[in-house]
């Protein structure tokens, strides 16, 4: 997953029929280690690929931690961390329902291997994740989150505004740092690009990461 932590400044398939997960209304309890983020999930295809990375990165006992806290494969949008637990996530529902509501699926390609440059340095351990080419639809995307949120009186996160966020796709973390090339060495062995489609987007809380609500692209489109 998922890079939990805002990150530092640093075969195209036919997208698979999707349903909504309806919305519960309320308050959700938080707590001062309750963080949230805006993902966006992938085909089933690309999912599976993605989580090829994440097995044969545990058999070799470089990274289990986003199988360990229940992730899915996904691109982070926007992360909140347990500092912006006061946050109330359905002030976002509005925005990623109108979001999915005008936006088809969006093609992706995972074309490189990459690491936040700090990773390392403040916990001895590290992060890496698949880098998407950043195409004009996947960039909108994200620049179109950002105004709708901010039409609600959120505000981006640090490292997550229109010009300062990096597309990741996160395969590994808390790598030890001394593992850090081989862990590169084993993702190398994936043979990128893979290539899919962005499907749907959702909000989760951390960790352990728990949907709270999530809306397929192209919804809207059907009405």
């Amino acid at each position: 997953m998922t890079d939990m932590a805002t990150p530092p400044p640093p075969m195209v398939l036919d997208p698979p029929q999707s349903s909504p997960v309806p919305p519960q209304t309320g308050s959700i309890p938080t707590s001062p280690t309750t963080g949230y983020a805006v993902e966006l999930y992938f085909d089933p295809a690309l999912e599976n690929q993605v989580l090829k990375s994440w097995n044969v990165l545990a058999r070799r006992q470089l990274s289990t931690h986003l199988i360990d806290i229940s992730a899915r494969p996904h691109l982070t949008l926007l992360s909140f961390p347990a500092s912006s637990s006061s946050l109330d996530p359905f002030r976002l529902l509005s925005p990623l329902r109108s979001l999915a509501a005008r936006l088809d699926p969006v093609p992706i390609s995972l074309s490189s291997i990459a690491s936040f440059p700090d990773s390392s340095i403040s916990t001895g351990t590290g992060t890496l994740f698949f880098a998407p080419v950043p195409t004009a639809a996947l960039l909108g995307l994200h620049a179109q989150l950002c105004e709708l949120i901010k039409k609600e009186g959120v505000e981006p996160p640090e490292g997550y505004r229109a010009d300062a966020w990096v597309p990741s796709c996160v395969v590994a973390e808390e790598v030890p740092k001394g593992r850090l090339a081989e862990a590169f060495s084993v993702l190398r062995e994936m043979k990128l690009p893979v290539s899919g489609y962005g499907m749907d987007i959702g909000l989760v809380e951390f960790p352990p990461v728990r949907e709270i609500f999530s809306f397929p692209l192209g919804a809207g489109s059907d009405a």
